[in-house]
């Protein structure tokens, strides 16, 4: 169970922020609304570009647009293809104030099963744009003039619960909601003034879920949408029994969504007990790496790994993300950039949430060169405008090196992704080899020139 010690809740939105909510018939009402809510004709025609401030949400480096310029966008200029989707006018209407043009290939398929009311799996890389997928229906599923959870999003890290609910919050509140994220390293009394604010929407990490569950500060019986983040994620760091007891808190006829970049097989028995008839969305090979990541590899002696680093610094010009398998090393790593005048930090479990926090705001807004990371930040966490991605210690899973890698190289910008192959990391490489192929090349270092 998560232990608090420090602060720090999102400025909770005020009445002027609030819109006006739509009036109220039954609890079915929003999910008989949707149904027969008139579809809007879509364009053909290829995916147009991401608009950047599309690229920016999708990437956790974004600015939300204010409620009132939601009043001023007339539906002559609603997103085509998003109006295709079955989504409110207001959705729409907060889709065009942040510039969305094309839903992603995940958005695309997913918001129209969820708005008809199926349960869904997704699966797909991170910074796909899962979280306006499941967003979107999440909000327009709630009744405002109920003031209990209807709908729960559960996610691996704390950080990524803070991006999931602040884009949650904006979409909510733009709908006459309220969305608060529950997590630990924050105070549980800023939790019991969020929870007295009656939210529809609650975003969290498992832990501090049952920690509200077992105190009855929170309750799921009224919930109609459940969602799953990063599903395998919370499995690999032993949340599985937690999804499980959250999913039996919540009413039988939810619908369910789980989104996962793989489908081990703990996640296809969790899907099977607790899903009813799931539509399957498959967004490209679960393999597959982003197309514009220059990948290699270089064998290093264990020894040598941070001589190596020293080495490649010339080239690792721009925003690095470089992961460690443990704390020590990422510690030791930081103070050896730190000795050179480089600009460092870390983040790791064993640092606070102010701290995490701070390390990665200065990484999003540019003045941290240098993240140090353990696998805390390999996946959910989302990071604009990485070059680079460095493996210092090769991760566990052939798996795990995607979603490392899938750090840099987001919404089509290229990006370097480096790994150090140590003396016993040979049979680890071959995974990786075959579940990559050809996309990650050998290179030699200076190091070891015979010159």
């Amino acid at each position: 169970m998560s232990q608090d010690n420090a602060s720090g809740e999102a400025r909770p939105s005020t009445a002027a922020d609030r819109v006006e909510p739509r009036q109220s018939d039954s609890p079915s009402a929003p999910r008989r609304r949707r149904r027969n809510r008139r579809k809007r004709a879509g364009g053909d025609g290829p995916p147009q570009p991401q608009s950047a401030t599309q690229k920016a949400l999708l990437s956790g480096g974004y600015k939300l647009p204010t409620l009132g310029e939601l009043d001023q966008v007339s539906p002559d200029n609603w997103p085509t293809a998003f109006s295709a989707l079955q989504l409110s006018d207001r959705m729409l209407s907060a889709l065009t104030a942040l510039n969305f043009e094309e839903p992603t290939p995940i958005q695309e398929q997913s918001i129209p099963l969820l708005m008809d009311g199926h349960d869904v799996v997704g699966q797909a890389q991170t910074g796909t744009g899962k979280t306006v997928a499941f967003g979107l229906p999440a909000v327009e599923v709630c009744d405002p003039d109920l003031g209990e959870c209807q709908a729960i999003v559960l996610t691996p890290t704390r950080e990524l619960a803070q991006q999931v609910g602040s884009v949650l919050d904006f979409f909510a509140r733009a709908a006459g909601l309220e969305a608060t994220v529950l997590m630990g390293g924050r105070r549980l009394s800023d939790d019991f003034a969020n929870l007295e604010r009656q939210p529809q929407i609650v975003v969290g990490t498992p832990g501090r879920i049952i920690d509200h569950l077992e105190r009855r500060t929170l309750r799921l019986n009224r919930v109609r949408m459940a969602v799953l983040d990063e599903a395998d994620r919370m499995l690999d760091i032993g949340f599985y029994p937690d999804m499980r007891r959250i999913l039996r808190r919540c009413p039988d006829d939810r619908q369910t969504a789980l989104f996962s970049a793989t489908i081990p097989t703990p996640i296809k028995s969790l899907i099977h007990q607790f899903m009813h008839d799931p539509e399957h969305v498959h967004i490209a090979p679960e393999v597959a790496t982003a197309e514009g990541i220059f990948q290699r590899y270089y064998e290093v002696a264990d020894r040598d790994k941070i001589r190596a680093v020293e080495e490649l610094l010339p080239e690792l010009s721009g925003r690095t993300l470089v992961f460690c398998n443990m704390k020590v090393t990422v510690d030791r790593l930081v103070r050896r950039l730190l000795d050179r005048g480089l600009n460092a930090d870390a983040i790791h479990g064993d640092r606070d949430q102010r701290k995490r926090d701070r390390v990665m705001g200065q990484f999003r807004s540019g003045d941290l060169q240098f993240l140090i990371a353990t696998d805390v930040a390999a996946r959910g966490l989302d990071i604009p405008d990485v070059q680079h991605v460095v493996n210092f210690d090769l991760p566990q899973t052939a798996e795990d090196y995607v979603h490392r890698v899938g750090r840099t190289g987001r919404a089509g910008a290229e990006g370097s992704a480096i790994s150090f192959v140590g003396e016993w990391d040979f049979d680890q490489l071959e995974k990786i080899l075959k579940l990559v192929g050809d996309d990650l090349k050998r290179g030699e270092l200076e190091l070891y020139s015979s010159g």
